[in-house]
């Protein structure tokens, strides 16, 4: 063999490995190939010997090499045309070439790749209606429930860098040419697209392979909204979307009977005992079946500032559904006080400016018509929007600017507001004094019997929490709250559709303690992953912080005083060097003032800090 015919063949070899190079694949078999030419080459060289291969052989070997090099769009145009043999191929690629699926944050396998527009070769195959490709894709580990990430030409084209125009084709020609590529299909699982092309076999091996058809896109919809009616596809989705909510019931059933919803509110909320058992209550009466179907859940939550309104709502969210956010919509009803806002709510009627956008209420309920629902400060909303309101209460449905009616009577609505709020804290107060009146006089022994530690242990365990004791009153409710109540919102048919007026009561000592020592810890947690400062603190301190209570602004009194009392001096001490990383400082109590005291790093007592003379 000459040497040109060689070093033609090296030279198409190192070509070829360049290429590979470029596609950011690695490939043994090709490698391999690449090698032997090289190779080849250099044993021409140095014995001059006869010829051992052609430069048309060593092209042969490296094509046939290269054939088996990972090529995107040759793995998503096999998904989209149902090839399975190039699907395992490209796959088998991918697997020697070691890369991990990309775009997945949880690590999955090469049938799982993503396109760089974001979809997966099994919403190809699903969305043309490929049933044997979807098959074989799941036999190579494709998960069914992985979301799609392609939010439209315009948004995939920006991220990926691309122009519009070229995202528009390559969605085209490399996922489905009968959908629109212009919207967005965020969320949308294999299944979605199995629904919407109406494959009853692809959708049957997604379901068969553990799919979850109550799985929600980005806006909200199951798979079960895009299949047609009647067919084959659509009895199958059906079918399983019924097992999986019998299963999920029985679930969360059991569930709640091992953790129920006061044992959970508790664990966030200090206090309110009985708002916590109200609340408790009417969703229980709700997820047991014993409520009214045809309306939704109305709670109005009263008291002052900072008492637990907002959280319990949230927490109340959290263990409905499990954490998502999308089940929480909270509505700060300040924003709604001119009548032309109502427009802001539901969306503007067709010809204004932004009907297409919708309302900021209808967009969330279109996506989530069971989450809970919080109008923050619903007194300060104009009288407009409470007339929208009281349609969404009494008929558990909305209808949005553009005509749509939205079902929403499986949502929970929660309104805070601080009308009556002085008068619901005096009363609690009072409430408060007269339980522990009724506590002190039940631990008070009759006087022939001996008083002794052991007698008075006693008494005192018998005796009822006070907190549980408390209970407002019939009379107040009707003679001082109501009337309140009706002289703001002026119409006794919205009023009528509350199911649960909430009533949140000043806190107790012990509750303000508590409340001292949660936000004692967490300023210590911020001392010491910001500054390495060990913030510690003794009995004494948790009662002069808690005195620093105001009933009108609840827990972000205690806030204010913590920050004012302790945080300052801290900040002061370090901004004059008396503290620095590694020291240690202790909150003394002296006189009803919390002082500082320093314990630097080479020490190992703590000194009285002096901030006058620092």
């Amino acid at each position: 063999m000459s040497a040109p015919s060689v070093r033609t063949a090296a030279k198409y070899a190192r070509v070829l490995q360049r290429w590979a190079r470029s596609s950011s694949v690695s490939l043994k078999r090709f490698s391999g190939a690449v090698c032997e030419a090289c190779n080849e080459e250099q044993r021409w060289r140095q014995t001059r010997s006869t010829p051992f291969i052609t430069a048309a052989g060593v092209i042969t070997v490296a094509l046939v090499a290269a054939d088996h090099v990972y090529n995107e769009k040759r793995f998503f145009k096999a998904a989209r045309l149902g090839n399975v043999q190039e699907l395992k191929k490209q796959v088998e690629a991918l697997i020697e070439s070691g890369e991990r699926a990309r775009g997945d944050e949880s690590g999955g396998g090469a049938a799982d790749r993503r396109h760089a527009l974001g979809w997966t070769a099994l919403m190809a195959a699903a969305a043309n209606d490929r049933a044997a490709a979807v098959q074989e894709l799941l036999k190579l580990g494709a998960r069914p429930d992985l979301p799609e990430q392609y939010a439209g030409a315009a948004a995939a084209a920006a991220s990926a860098g691309l122009h519009p125009l070229d995202a528009l084709q390559r969605r085209e020609d490399e996922f489905c040419a009968s959908m629109n590529a212009r919207a967005s299909f965020l969320g949308w699982t294999a299944l979605h697209y199995a629904a919407l092309a109406d494959s009853a076999g692809a959708a049957r091996a997604l379901l068969e392979a553990g799919a979850d058809p109550t799985a929600r896109d980005h806006a909200g919809r199951r798979a079960l909204h895009y299949a047609r009616e009647p067919s084959p596809a659509r009895d199958l989705i059906v079918d399983h979307t019924r097992r999986w909510e019998r299963a999920k019931e029985a679930a969360a059933a059991e569930e709640r009977r091992r953790f129920p919803l006061e044992q959970r509110l508790r664990q966030f909320i200090v206090g309110q005992q009985a708002a916590i058992e109200t609340v408790a209550a009417a969703v229980r009466r709700k997820e047991n079946g014993w409520a009214d179907e045809e309306h939704p859940l109305v709670f109005l939550f009263l008291g002052s500032s900072g008492i637990g309104k907002t959280e319990l709502a949230k927490q109340l969210a959290r263990y409905m559904h499990r954490d998502d956010p999308a089940a929480f919509i909270r509505l700060d009803m300040s924003e709604y006080q001119e009548k032309h806002e109502v427009a802001k709510l539901i969306g503007a009627p067709p010809g204004y400016v932004g009907h297409e956008e919708g309302g900021q209420l209808t967009r969330a309920l279109a996506r989530r018509a069971d989450a809970v629902v919080l109008f923050d400060e619903v007194d300060k909303a104009h009288p407009d929007v409470l007339t929208v309101l009281l349609q969404l209460f009494d008929e558990g449905r909305l209808t949005d600017g553009k005509g749509k009616l939205i079902e929403c009577k499986n949502a929970i609505f929660v309104m805070t507001s601080n009308l009556a709020s002085d008068e619901i804290a005096q009363h609690g107060l009072q409430l408060r004094r007269e339980a522990e009146a009724r506590l002190a006089q039940r631990a008070r022994l009759p006087g022939d019997q001996p008083e002794t530690q052991e007698t008075r242990v006693e008494a005192l365990s018998e005796s009822p929490n006070p907190e549980e004791t408390l209970e407002v009153s019939r009379h107040f409710k009707d003679n001082v709250v109501r009337p309140i109540l009706k002289r703001h919102f002026g119409r006794d048919e919205f009023l009528g559709r509350i199911n649960e007026i909430v009533y949140f009561l000043p806190f107790s000592r012990q509750e303000l303690l508590t409340l001292v020592n949660m936000e004692l810890k967490r300023w210590a947690d911020k001392a010491r992953c910001r500054h390495a400062v060990e913030l510690r603190w003794e009995g004494g301190v948790l009662g002069a912080l808690a005195d620093g209570y105001d009933v009108h602004y609840g827990a972000r009194s205690i806030q204010h005083e913590v920050e004012r009392r302790v945080v300052n001096q801290i900040a002061l001490a370090a901004e004059r060097g008396a503290l620095g990383r590694g020291c240690g400082v202790l909150l003394l109590e002296r006189g009803g003032r919390v002082a500082l005291a320093v314990r630097r790093p080479a020490d190992t007592d703590y000194t009285p800090l002096d901030l006058a003379a620092v």
